[in-house]
């Protein structure tokens, strides 16, 4: 059975769900893994997404998630402009991201003053989005729970110590996946939650043994 979100589609500035709202989502995500303002960015659109992207405003909706816009912000048709003016470049290439990646795919590069992230993410219908893959892990942050993103040591008693915090503070987990290069080397732990994190939380997470980076993605807009 679909809900009423996956037939009509989520608020936004048109014309399609997958190819507009979802791709303004994953910018908005992109962003958010960023964790502070993006400097210079990457889109690298694969499928139908780089086939029909310029049409279908994917270029201008990427753009304005990496720039903060909401899907029903009218400012999205004017995102490429304003990044301009914010002085931000935005680079904008087609690739081959192989079979197996979804066909409204894109790969985003942002640089920060501080940070860089590397996401691949998929418009998957009715606005709804994944990513699939940050900065070389395998990853699945959907936006649609509170998230946390952690990059930190792959050491032993490290998820423990997270899950400890959350429940001190009676948070709910809904979900948590750790992925590794190699044993004991560096790792990407994403852990949503029911509820918020409040920002003493955050902080006492961030100073957490192990941990190298901390990126906290709210609810993406919509849901």
């Amino acid at each position: 059975m679909f809900s009423a979100f996956e037939i009509i589609g989520p608020p936004m500035v048109g014309p399609s769900s997958s190819h507009t709202a979802g791709a303004c989502r994953l910018g908005l995500l992109a962003r958010a893994l960023l964790d502070e303002e993006p400097r210079w960015a990457n889109l690298a659109l694969h499928g139908s997404f780089a086939a029909t992207g310029v049409g279908h405003a994917t270029d201008r909706a990427l753009a304005a998630g990496v720039l903060g816009f909401p899907p029903d912000d009218e400012r999205l048709k004017d995102a490429l402009k304003l990044a301009v003016e914010q002085n931000v470049p935005i680079e904008i290439e087609a690739v081959d991201l192989g079979e197996t990646v979804h066909p409204n795919s894109v790969r985003i590069q942002l640089r920060g003053d501080r940070n860089a992230v590397t996401m691949i993410g998929s418009s998957i219908g009715g606005g709804a989005v994944i990513a699939t893959e940050i900065d070389g892990y395998p990853a699945d942050v959907r936006g649609q729970l509170e998230t946390l993103v952690l990059w930190h040591s792959d050491t032993p008693g490290f998820l423990a110590r997270v899950v400890s915090v959350c429940a001190c503070v009676e948070l709910n987990i809904a979900s948590v996946r750790t992925s590794r290069r190699e044993r004991g080397e560096q790792a990407l732990t994403t852990l949503e939650v029911d509820g918020r994190f409040a920002d003493d939380v955050l902080s006492v997470l961030r100073r957490g043994q192990g941990v190298k980076r901390l990126a906290h993605l709210t609810t993406l807009p919509g849901f």
